[in-house]
């Protein structure tokens, strides 16, 4: 199992980009979340920032309390908080609160045992009809071991279409140098 607050305190985070993903911010620039937003997985907070632009009340959840406290360095762009813990074992009082999740780098993250955990805790985190809007790596990059950990769209249908139904799927993303191809973007709604 990673150590993920070992990772954020020797600086091994090549995931933490310096930005928000482009990707995202293209299609928040036409659909703009509103209401309460997740950002499990937050790291530093940039994706939490790009949706707190559009008005949003977005919290940040990350398991490392190094990443929590990087985040909050940054000054607030809108109704954004951090907050530590574990997905899996979120505060009780989240149940069913949040309009919207944004999923950027927690499922790809996390051991591909846990999907089905995954995909039960978010839809559990969402009020009826909330939505998960997410970037899913189809394909790392590497043959080994992750993180990350890739996925088919097969694995996203079989893990997700007991709690979502697709509302809208996006190929060719806007991204990162070294990601081009390997992401799709998936708007689910809650059923």
């Amino acid at each position: 199992m990673t150590d993920w607050e070992q990772r954020y305190r020797t600086g091994d985070t090549p995931w933490e980009k310096g930005t928000a993903h482009p990707a995202p911010v293209a299609w928040l620039a036409q659909n703009p979340l509103t209401g309460r937003i997740l950002v499990p997985g937050c790291g530093s907070g940039h994706d939490v920032r790009a949706l707190a632009v559009t008005g949003a009340e977005v919290v940040g959840f990350d398991l490392a309390p190094s990443a929590v406290e990087a985040a909050r360095r940054f000054p607030p762009i809108g109704r954004e908080t951090y907050v530590c813990g574990d997905l899996f074992a979120p505060p009780e009082n989240w149940t069913g609160t949040f309009d919207g999740i944004f999923e950027h780098t927690c499922f790809c993250a996390i051991s591909p045992d846990r999907r089905t955990d995954y995909a039960a805790a978010v839809a559990k985190l969402l009020k009826s009809a909330g939505r998960l809007l997410a970037i899913f790596y189809l394909d790392p990059g590497h043959d080994g071991d992750g993180p990350p950990y890739g996925c088919s769209l097969d694995e996203l249908e079989t893990l997700f279409s007991p709690h979502f139904r697709l509302i809208e799927e996006q190929e060719n993303l806007p991204t990162f140098p070294g990601r081009e191809g390997r992401e799709i973007l998936r708007e689910l709604a809650k059923r």
